[in-house]
């Protein structure tokens, strides 16, 4: 199948030119008003879901994201007041709008479509291929859930999972109320926190998300993952 029919324009007069959708020409996930990515996740205490994600540069322009399922039946729009708000490399300001959605009665696999309607009546339409697989929850977690008398040396390890490529380790301090350190991607079971993270005397609490893929053509950013529970340890 060729790249250009992965996805179509519903309005060839929006197909405006830019260098962040030129270098991503032919990737369906990209089109000019932003990206599209949709992956089945595994978290503790809920069924598994659909995450849909919708990140733009145009923000102030996205009247509304419809997401379809394979057979054409809508599992429902993003909820534009809902986003993270953050900076590209160049210092743009960007929103991601991300939604959890339920898995249709009888999920199948294949293309998600993202229809995106521009305030100026453009719209422009987005597609992710998604594999219904539920990749399991890290087990074998050292520190154990609960342990105490840690080494403010030691290193984080689980057993691997099947069918995960990538880890990402969440790590903080229970005591200081700042957000998580993120680990970045990992290729392997296991994360060294950078010395002086952990410090005597600390209560701790770490997660950890698995992923199969990172950026692909036809799956996206990824297609399933799973996250941990909330874990914690004391530090001797």
């Amino acid at each position: 199948m060729k790249a250009n029919r992965w996805f179509s324009m519903l309005a060839a007069g929006c197909l405006l030119s830019g260098p962040a959708h030129a270098a991503n020409e032919g990737d369906p996930h990209h089109t000019p008003a932003g990206f599209f990515d949709i992956h089945v996740c595994n978290w503790p205490d809920k069924p598994r879901f659909l995450m849909a994600l919708f990140s733009t540069l145009r923000f102030d322009e996205v009247a509304r994201v419809s997401v379809f399922a394979p057979g054409g039946a809508h599992v429902g729009d993003l909820d534009l007041a809902r986003f993270r708000a953050f900076k590209t490399a160049q210092g743009q300001q960007k929103r991601a709008f991300i939604a959890h959605f339920d898995l249709p009665e009888k999920a199948v696999d294949g293309w998600y479509r993202a229809e995106v309607s521009l305030k100026d009546g453009c719209r422009v339409e987005a597609r992710d291929y998604v594999i219904h697989h539920l990749m399991a929850q890290p087990t074998a977690t050292q520190p154990a859930p609960g342990a105490g008398g840690v080494s403010a040396s030691t290193e984080l390890r689980w057993a691997p999972i099947p069918g995960a490529k990538y880890y990402e380790v969440f790590l903080r301090n229970d005591w200081d109320g700042i957000e998580s350190t993120a680990s970045g991607l990992l290729t392997e079971s296991r994360y060294k926190p950078p010395k002086g993270m952990l410090q005597s005397g600390g209560e701790y609490v770490w997660r950890i998300h698995a992923r199969d893929s990172d950026g692909n053509v036809l799956l996206g950013d990824f297609n399933h993952g799973s996250l941990s529970p909330e874990m914690r340890f004391t530090v001797k």
